[in-house]
């Protein structure tokens, strides 16, 4: 399979129209390197957008310095990317070739240039390839695990300048996929920029001083240091993305500007990104939807939620901007993830009972859950991928989902769970009270609102919630070594799945799931931590994942993920509650390109990100455009 643009634009002649547009400083630095020979093509119109114009500063909100990182997924530029319909098109590539997923040669576009305007060519692939994630001081843990098949590394190969090719033995359909993801795993480098700082290719002597000056420990931790391709800390490191960063925490305002070799072109010959620059401005959490209502921000989605829609309608006229109200591709809004691997011996069995789990389900009213949480508007039923996907049948929502409280009763009596105190509240076989403790983050009032509602549903059947917030990394520090007895938290992030991307977030073969951490730590450091699963339904789950693995039939690979559905609905691993919730995306009037309505998701659509942020551009309103 072989994928490139859509059709071939000249430099000559995109530069006939661009020229004129580009300032003083990019006339001083050559024009005619600026662009690949063949850039990436786009066609807003085809698309239901309109050609745009060059200019302007955006500012959007984020809740904490470190969340700048994000501007990788807003913008979405990848070696191979989702297009609106879930395709894999190439990007920064000019094409893939894929052979039986075993077999990966990649096209380089010839004349791309870094943003620092040094070639980008196949030694920025090698070097992240042999000198990063093969180097063990760079990276103790070893590659990705994506790029292992079976615990075997791929034979790579420079073939030219402009082309470089990954084989494995065996099929690795998660390849391309994961290139593809809301986190780009950033398989190339900079290298004319970090070998500066390897002592493979720098001495050390020349190196010590700058480690020394960064207070760190060694090379290799001042490589780390700078290499910060994702989390945006170094403006001195040279990208490929739309805008670069162009200063350090701390501060209240980060500026990232424009790319002037930024390889995507429209089909009227202007280079992209249409906007100059866009601000993130720091900004308490709690204050985001004050503050979009107060006209603070052009563009803000991330931070936002249901709960804020009635203050951000408020502010729309008086400061000129729109509320789109975007479906979210959830698996469930709040779900409960019993933890198959808690410490305790007593909790432990009773979250690995079918019964009891089933039980917690048929106890929750989602009707009204629904009326609370979401005006009414959401999907009830269990934690699984939504109607949009391919993959959805609607018994995966449905099964073991519905309100029954004295079926519910019936189970846990049938359990052993008779005993209650005076209370009404049944007690454990060791004499405890049956009080869950279910421990959250505490950053979402939905949760918490949701299970105040719960703990009432419970309650009706003998059953005793406990809500515990907390740190995020608390969390998962007490999930992750047995000590949670439940989490509380978002459903299913890839709920909106095609057949060819990858059902991991199904089985546990990662520490990440709360509903078995340390299964996931046994598959993560191959038997090195954690447990071995060993409950017989879940190690279905880890066998169906591997022969998804194994195969590049896609026929193959959509059974399996309907295999692995319904045997999550079935199970009840997760216990989910209510799905659709609409995420509010604020955007100024005169921002234009920025879709009234498409499904907002983290993965596949990288919340914002296949949308095209680059494309986004200041213009009159739709009302003035008709005029």
């Amino acid at each position: 399979m072989t994928i490139g643009i859509r059709r071939p634009f000249t430099r000559t002649a995109v530069l006939a129209i661009l020229l004129p547009l580009l300032g003083s400083t990019a006339l001083a630095e050559s024009p005619s390197d600026r662009l690949p020979k063949q850039p990436l093509v786009v066609d807003p119109v085809a698309h239901g957008r309109q050609i745009g114009k060059p200019g302007g500063d955006l500012v959007t909100l984020v809740s904490k310095a470190r969340d700048i990182r994000y501007i990788s997924t807003y913008s979405y530029t990848r070696l191979v990317g989702y297009d609106e319909t879930l395709g894999l098109k190439a990007d920064i590539l000019e094409k893939f070739e894929n052979d039986g997923d075993k077999v990966y040669t990649f096209t380089i576009r010839d004349g791309h240039r870094w943003s620092d305007g040094q070639p980008f060519t196949a030694e920025d692939i090698r070097y992240w390839w042999e000198d990063v994630a093969l180097n063990k001081e760079l990276s103790p843990s070893g590659p990705p695990e994506f790029m292992l098949v079976d615990g075997q590394l791929p034979r790579f190969e420079v073939l030219d300048p402009l082309h470089v090719r990954f084989t494995w033995d065996k099929p690795n359909p998660r390849f391309l996929p994961e290139l593809a993801s809301p986190r780009d795993p950033f398989i190339y480098r900079p290298a004319h920029y970090l070998k500066k700082f390897n002592v493979k290719y720098t001495p050390k002597a020349e190196i010590e001083p700058l480690v020394k000056q960064a207070k760190v420990k060694g090379w290799a931790a001042l490589h780390n240091r700078l290499d910060a391709m994702f989390e945006q800390t170094n403006p001195d490191l040279p990208t490929l993305q739309p805008w670069r960063v162009t200063n350090t925490a701390p501060a209240a305002r980060f500026v990232f500007v424009r790319n002037p070799y930024y390889h995507r072109v429209d089909t009227n010959g202007q280079q992209l990104p249409y906007l100059d620059k866009v601000n993130m401005d720091v900004a308490a959490g709690g204050l985001l939807a004050a503050k979009a209502n107060a006209g603070e921000a052009d563009l803000l989605f991330r931070g936002l939620n249901m709960e804020d829609i009635p203050i951000l309608r408020e502010g729309e006229r008086a400061k000129g901007y729109r509320t789109h109200l975007w479906p979210t591709a959830r698996g469930s809004e709040l779900a409960l993830y019993p933890n198959m691997t808690v410490t305790d011996p007593v909790w432990r069995a009773l979250n690995r009972d079918l019964r009891y789990r089933r039980a917690l389900s048929l106890a929750i009213d989602r009707r009204t859950l629904n009326n609370a949480l979401l005006f009414g508007l959401g999907t009830e039923g269990n934690d699984t991928v939504v109607e949009e996907s391919p993959l959805y049948r609607p018994e995966y929502r449905t099964l073991n989902a519905g309100y029954d409280p004295e079926q519910a009763s019936r189970l846990l009596d049938e359990i052993g769970l008779t005993r209650r105190n005076g209370a009404g509240i049944r007690l454990l076989p060791d004499g405890r009270e049956l009080e869950i403790v279910v421990e959250t983050d505490g950053e979402s009032s939905m949760l918490t609102d949701g299970l105040t509602l719960i703990s009432e549903f419970w309650r009706e059947v003998g059953v005793k919630l406990f809500v515990k917030p907390q740190d995020r990394t608390v969390l998962r520090n007490r999930a992750y070594s047995g000590a949670a007895v439940m989490v509380a938290a978002q459903g299913l992030d890839l709920a909106m799945p095609t057949a060819d991307m990858s059902p991991d977030e199904l089985a546990p073969v990662h520490q990440d799931t709360y509903a078995w951490p340390k299964w996931g730590q046994y598959v993560e450091t191959k038997g090195k931590e954690g447990e071995a699963c060993d409950i017989p339904a879940a190690k279905v789950l880890i066998d169906l994942n591997a022969r998804w693995m194994a195969t590049a039939d896609n026929a193959e690979q959509a059974k399996i993920w309907g295999e692995m559905l319904r045997n999550r609905a079935e199970n009840q691993w997760v216990i989910g509650t209510v799905s659709g919730a609409l995420q509010p995306v604020v955007a100024k009037t005169r921002l234009r390109n920025v879709p009234d309505k498409e499904t907002y998701s983290w993965k596949p659509t990288a919340l914002i990100g296949i949308y095209r942020m680059d494309e986004f551009y200041w213009g009159p309103t739709p009302k003035e455009a008709a005029r």
